[in-house]
């Protein structure tokens, strides 16, 4: 996962669809005590104008694979557009 504006949809099984715009960013745990804490970078609160005792909610992953997180998990032959253009071929000549 790379750093900037992830799009999430979901139903909450009420069947109601939800679509959340959330900032990404990735952070190191660092030890404060007895916890641990995260730092979330200035250019991400200034961005989404989040100040001292603001609220916020915090989804965590934990990166279990970075080369298949950076990279993805799916590789196609064709690019996508050449994708779209052979499934408007194939409808057309139907």
């Amino acid at each position: 996962m790379e750093d900037g504006l992830r799009i999430s949809i979901y139903n909450d099984y009420t069947n109601i669809i939800k679509v959340i715009y959330m900032e990404t960013t990735q952070a190191h745990l660092r030890k404060w005590g007895r916890s641990l804490g995260v730092v979330i970078p200035k250019e991400v609160l200034e961005k989404e104008g989040i100040k001292v005792n603001d609220k916020v909610e915090i989804l965590i992953k934990k990166k279990s694979n970075p080369v298949k997180e950076t990279f993805g998990t799916l590789k196609f032959k064709n690019s996508t557009q050449e994708m779209l253009d052979m499934v408007d071929e194939e409808l057309w000549n139907d």
